[in-house]
């Protein structure tokens, strides 16, 4: 995500679904209010980010893929 003020930070969701799902729900139905919302952050178990959505410049979406193929 970039936010005003240059500031950058990363959220991981599990899914592009639970990504869609925030964003359908949270972010866009908000998107001028200058009340914070929370953003879930998965990788610490019950951590949230809180952000005021009209400050959201930006949001960078990019896949990461496992491979299902062995390595040796």
């Amino acid at each position: 995500m970039l936010i005003d003020g240059g500031h950058r930070e990363e959220v991981r969701f599990a899914t592009i679904q639970e990504f869609q799902k925030w964003y359908s729900s949270e972010l866009v139905p908000k998107a001028s209010s200058h009340d914070f919302i929370t953003v879930p952050i998965k990788n610490v178990q019950g951590e949230y980010m809180v952000l005021r959505p009209s400050r959201v410049l930006g949001i960078r979406v990019e896949p990461v893929f496992s491979s299902s193929v062995e390595r040796f």
